[in-house]
């Protein structure tokens, strides 16, 4: 119960990190555990293998794959979800157990700027997990478009 509580109150800098304010010695945002743990994820999703300039195996291969002509959608996803799995067992050890999936599916977009109906493919990935410092269950969603990649 202890180390729950301490992972609870620990604090963790929330991103976009202003760096503007941590050098003229300004206070920053700061957030949970939980929170930490889905920005982190949030930015292996967004990152292109590498775009990180310390770690080129940061980030997942949405990116490559945004672009190919799916063929086979449960290959895609299949592809896409063993990028993440890699790259999020590798780049968040706060998490264990985690199981994955990605769903690919049409979705019609209203584009009120040029007044007309657009269908775009969007990912829908949904993790789950358990925290490793606390024992606590943890679940992520999130939901992107392709072609440009964008977010919903």
């Amino acid at each position: 119960m202890a180390n729950q509580n301490l992972a609870m109150n620990t604090k963790f800098l929330k991103i976009p990190l202003p760096v503007s304010k941590l050098i003229e010695g300004q206070e920053i945002l700061v957030c949970n555990l939980k929170e930490s743990i889905s920005q982190n994820l949030e930015l292996i999703i967004m990152t292109r293998f590498g775009e990180h300039r310390y770690d080129f195996d940061f980030g997942c291969e949405i990116w490559d794959l945004d672009f190919e002509l799916i063929v086979s959608e449960n290959k895609w996803e299949e592809k896409l979800r063993q990028s993440l799995l890699q790259s999020i067992t590798t780049h968040e050890d706060r998490l264990s157990e985690i199981q994955l999936s990605v769903k690919i599916s049409e979705i019609e977009k209203q584009n009120l700027i040029r007044n007309y109906t657009e269908i775009k493919k969007r990912v829908d990935i949904v993790l789950s997990g358990v925290i490793r410092k606390t024992g606590e269950s943890f679940s992520f969603n999130n939901s992107l478009f392709l072609s440009p990649l964008s977010v919903d």
